[in-house]
């Protein structure tokens, strides 16, 4: 039964129904959800900037996709290889995201996941005008940034957006990153936090120091997109 289970959820024509219906399901949740932004300028802010790197966290993924706009935010998303990953990245394609293929794990099994192979991608996507959009967190390691954001602003000289996207009704798995389901027919909103440059001479303490500063502003644009939502309890925690 294991291997039947297994072979399901491996199977192309499975993988590529689900990420399809996926992607149904989060159109009716972006147009159903009244949206407020903070700032309420905030595209004509990150506009003149692109591209650029678009930072969250791990579990609030699902909504991404919405960043993108109008045409010209043209953008590519980093999505694991795993099982898991096939699902999203069906997804983003059926909304107009292009997908990256790796981890932004810089840790050691950064090779093995094809981190190597999808840093030099996402470094060659902003040289080409596109904006990148990434998890900011380790996996595993829910609420806490790595270093690869960091690295790619260093290596690339764009500027990091981190920000939160966030509905007032959603479902919340007991997983390692308390994964958020988001719901219709409810309130959204999307915060952006403080704009980070990373110089192309940074050594390793100001890394860590813009490091500690983006993980501290995207656990400040969650509870205030949650806030703005009328659910301050429902920013989850490292």
């Amino acid at each position: 039964m294991k291997k039947l289970v297994r072979d399901l959820l491996r199977s192309n024509w499975f993988q590529r129904a689900v990420g399809s219906l996926t992607a149904v399901l989060l159109r009716l949740v972006w147009r159903t959800n009244r949206f407020s932004f903070d700032p309420p300028d905030v595209y004509e802010i990150v506009e003149p900037l692109m591209p650029a790197i678009f930072a969250f966290w791990h579990g609030q993924h699902f909504l991404t996709p919405f960043v993108k706009t109008k045409d010209l935010h043209r953008v590519k998303v980093l999505i694991s290889r795993h099982r898991d990953g096939e699902f999203n990245a069906i997804a983003a394609e059926r909304l107009g995201i292009g997908t990256i293929r790796g981890s932004g794990d810089h840790g050691s099994a950064f090779h093995r996941k094809g981190g190597v192979g999808a840093f030099r991608e996402m470094v060659r996507a902003l040289e080409e005008g596109y904006n990148v959009a990434s998890t900011a967190d380790v996996p595993k390691r829910s609420r806490v940034a790595g270093l690869g954001i960091i690295m790619l602003a260093r290596e690339s000289g764009r500027p990091i957006m981190p920000f939160a996207m966030v509905t007032s009704r959603y479902w919340r798995l007991k997983n390692w990153d308390q994964t958020t389901i988001n719901l219709p027919f409810g309130r959204g909103a999307l915060v952006g936090g403080e704009i980070i440059m990373v110089p192309p001479d940074a050594d390793a303490e100001k890394m860590e120091e813009l490091r500690a500063r983006l993980e501290a502003t995207l656990n400040d644009v969650m509870v205030r997109a949650y806030a703005q939502v009328g659910r301050p309890e429902g920013a989850p925690h490292g």
